[in-house]
């Protein structure tokens, strides 16, 4: 099985969350402050859909908030976690035809809510290659710097989760 290579020199984003395209934002619940310290990012009424994909007591957001938690890892996914990918990307997708501001999370911002984000800009009618790009120019460099999250996406995630599930025992 392949996993991606760990790389502990990654740096925190220089802010909590960054919009990628009207109404969709992406971020993390671990940005660098002004001093450059690592800072906390809580949500509170700022969105009117959070998605998150790593869950951290106390981040957020308020009551009333409608929010969506599926927590997969910064790894390989099976075919139930790409298909909750799926799953939220398409609702973000849905909430901004809706004129709804949209934020999806994981801990920097980068990786997890890059692959639903980039999805939600597929079901949106752009290509992967761009979706990639919009999120790099965006958010960061950094931004799916997990190469198998792009290889995901590259295949198309219905696919990546047919087979996925095709390898499960």
């Amino acid at each position: 099985m392949r996993t991606r290579r760990k790389q502990p020199d990654v740096p925190s984003p220089d802010s909590p969350w960054s919009e990628i395209v009207p109404g969709l934002w992406m971020g993390g619940h671990v940005f660098a402050g002004r001093s450059g310290e690592p800072e906390f990012a809580v949500v509170r009424d700022e969105f009117d859909l959070v998605l998150t994909l790593l869950r951290l007591p106390g981040h957020g957001p308020d009551p009333g908030v409608e929010h969506h938690v599926w927590p997969i890892p910064d790894g390989p996914l099976d075919g139930t976690q790409l298909a909750g990918v799926i799953r939220l990307a398409r609702a973000a997708d849905d909430a901004l035809e809706d004129g709804r501001r949209v934020l999806v999370r994981c801990h920097h911002g980068y990786n997890r809510s890059g692959l639903v984000v980039a999805h939600a800009l597929v079901l949106a009618g752009h290509t992967t290659e761009d979706a990639i790009r919009l999120i790099r120019t965006r958010r960061s460099p950094w931004a799916l710097h997990n190469e198998l999250f792009v290889e995901y996406l590259r295949a198309g995630l219905a696919t990546a989760r047919l087979l996925e599930e095709l390898a499960e025992p």
